[in-house]
């Protein structure tokens, strides 16, 4: 009934009159994903982040639309020590909670400790890097690492590290307030409900006031065909996440005849595949390399994704300076020729085929369909020198034996905790434990499933996270990519792309790297 409902009342009981035009200035979004918990400290899904964007403020963010770092509740970048191990932040001075508690630096103190001690799902983020936060001012902050990590102001860009109110929470593992939220946003938390969420303008915001008179979401709990069907009668202003390729292609065809708008974005989610180099044939570089070289990107976006995403060619997705198309260079798109030499090498022909399993979670049809094909072209083209056979299992059970080194190959996808390269290459190639000989028995790579293992990899990570010049930073990156492609542990496959879908007449609507909304920005 909602999803045909086409002027649904709000709450508050605002309605629609009659011609169908709005009597508020409250914009009205949907979606299918309901935020687990509201509370900073354990949110770690994008459905419960996107929300608390809008609810607080962390001491820095990005630019609208980029991955360029500027300060928010602090007042200028931090100030770091030569030795990278000291940030002393400067704090905003004209900022109150919701509850109207002053925010200062004890405040933001509070507010990191809580993120660390309480030990929510993000809590790593900061727990294995920061050695101590002091208020060295009322309005200064000041942070020891226990390491230099060139990333970190990025970490303090996480909306899960936001500053809130000592007065409504609690310090203390598992203290934790999954469905209320006392922060500084532009936006307080009016209603959180099973199915919905209701944003109130905050008054005493200390930036620029929001454009709108508020926000109400509607959550059609992982059901995309509602979602569809909402935005089409126009129960909701804005569709955001998740719609299946089928609808967005209808909504794309749509935009185009001048219904109503969609905005596209480069998401920030990367498609791969991890290549198990414990198990036969995978052992071989030379069958990695020919599994690099086969795989075909442009063919998977055509037949599967319907053109809905980038083709990707390293792990570090094109939004970062860091990103080079080293497996464009080195394989290019399904290299028939280049993958029938090296399974040659190899000792793989017809006759004796390898036989590669790829696995991938039951509940997406995306990858299964993505395997198909990559099965179907290395039929039809290798002869059968090369054979992907497609497996599937529940996702609970897929991740769980990722690990154990079950799986030769997987077909998996990323999201990051964090917008910089960094957490596209430390998590998957960083090895604590291993040899050359076992692979990684402990670490990032056994983490994700390849149990790569590389010592000069584990320098060059290191080397980047400690670099204080970015352009030393970058050329470090440079030769990890380069290694990425020589040693093949993984093979980058899409770069997804993120629609919105507006209705006309609604203005302001952009996607930030981070894949939230700034909802101030929008109007009617």
């Amino acid at each position: 009934m909602v999803g045909c409902n086409t002027a649904p009342s709000g709450e508050n009981g605002d309605t629609a009159t009659g011609n169908g035009e709005p009597t508020t200035d409250r914009i009205t979004l949907g979606t299918t994903l309901k935020p687990r918990t509201l509370d900073p400290a354990d949110a770690y899904e994008i459905a419960g982040l996107n929300i608390i964007a809008n609810l607080c403020d962390s001491l820095y963010t990005y630019k609208p639309s980029t991955t360029d770092l500027e300060p928010h509740l602090a007042t200028e970048m931090p100030a770091i020590s030569e030795d990278g191990l000291t940030y002393v932040i400067p704090i905003r001075e004209d900022v109150v909670f919701h509850d109207g508690t002053a925010l200062n630096a004890e405040a933001v103190k509070f507010s990191l400790d809580r993120f660390i001690q309480n030990g929510g799902k993000p809590s790593f983020l900061l727990a294995d890097i920061v050695d101590t936060v002091e208020a060295t001012g009322d309005y200064e902050v000041t942070i020891a690492l226990k390491q230099p990590f060139a990333a970190f102001t990025a970490l303090l860009a996480f909306a899960g590290t936001c500053a809130v109110s000592p007065e409504a929470y609690a310090l203390g593992e598992g203290e934790f307030t999954p469905n209320e939220f006392v922060g500084s946003g532009p936006y307080k938390l009016a209603a959180f409900t099973s199915d919905s969420l209701r944003l109130d303008v905050n008054e005493d915001y200390w930036g620029e006031a929001p454009n709108n008179e508020g926000v109400d979401i509607q959550i059609y709990n992982d059901n995309s065909a509602n979602l569809f069907n909402a935005f089409q009668t126009q129960a909701v202003d804005i569709a955001y996440q998740s719609l299946d390729p089928d609808q967005i292609s209808n909504l794309l065809e749509g935009a185009e005849e001048g219904q109503w708008q969609a905005i596209e974005a480069p998401g920030t989610a990367v498609s791969f595949m991890a290549l198990n180099r414990n198990q036969d044939p995978l052992d071989q570089p030379e069958v990695r390399k020919a599994v690099a070289s086969i795989v075909n990107r442009d063919l998977i976006n055509e037949r599967v994704l319907k053109g809905q995403a980038d083709p990707l060619y390293s792990l570090i997705p094109t939004s970062f300076t860091a990103y080079d198309p080293i497996f464009e260079e080195a394989y290019g798109d399904g290299n028939v020729e280049q993958a029938k030499q090296l399974l040659e090498e190899a000792g793989y022909t017809p006759d004796n085929p390898a036989v590669i399993e790829v696995w991938f979670p039951s509940g997406s049809a995306t990858r299964s369909l993505a395997a198909q094909t990559l099965q179907a072209f290395a039929e039809q083209e290798l002869e059968g020198s090369l054979q992907f056979d497609p497996k599937t299992v529940d996702g609970a059970t897929f991740f769980q034996n990722i690990k154990k080194g079950i799986y030769p190959a997987t077909m998996v996808f990323w999201y990051p905790d964090f917008l910089d390269a960094d957490n596209y290459i430390q998590p998957f190639l960083s090895c604590a434990e291993g040899s050359e000989d076992e692979g990684c028995t402990q670490g990032g790579a056994a983490t994700q499933g390849s149990f790569y293992y590389d010592e000069r990899m584990n320098e060059l990570i290191e080397a980047q996270r400690q670099a204080a010049d970015e352009s030393e930073r970058l050329e470090v990156f440079g030769e990890i990519q380069e290694r990425l492609a020589e040693d093949v542990p993984y093979v980058p496959l899409w770069q997804n792309k993120e629609y919105l879908f507006v209705q006309s007449g609604i203005e302001g609507v952009v996607m930030n790297a981070s894949q939230d909304i700034p909802f101030s920005l929008i109007e009617k």
